[in-house]
């Protein structure tokens, strides 16, 4: 049975989420799944990682016709969205990164 990118990401995030937590406690991001993509007619789900200290976003976009692959983009809160996103696979991703990216953009 597939896994559920979704749920797999949203593990990931949650375990860095934990270990940020522990490790700097004036980090405290505020994880957010989305559905405006999907309701607006696009097949994809976006999790966004928010630091309200330093209004900096990480956005993370599964998308159906890339299955496997996440887009990610380093931005504000304010700008939501910037200008190229980069891309890793998912296979690839993992709870350690995660934290290395919220630590180093947010910290």
């Amino acid at each position: 049975m597939p896994t559920d990118p979704l749920k797999t990401l949203s593990d990931l995030v949650s375990d860095a989420h934990a270990q940020i937590q522990a490790a700097h406690q004036h980090i405290n991001p505020v994880v957010e799944v989305r559905q405006s993509m999907r309701d607006a007619g696009i097949p994809a789900d976006v999790l966004t990682l928010d630091c309200l200290s330093t209004q900096r976003r990480i956005t993370l976009i599964l998308h159906d016709q890339q299955p496997g692959v996440v887009f990610y983009q380093f931005v504000t809160r304010e700008e939501e969205v910037g200008g190229e996103f980069k891309q890793i696979l998912l296979a690839d991703m993992s709870s350690a990164t995660l934290f290395d990216w919220v630590q180093d953009y947010f910290g």
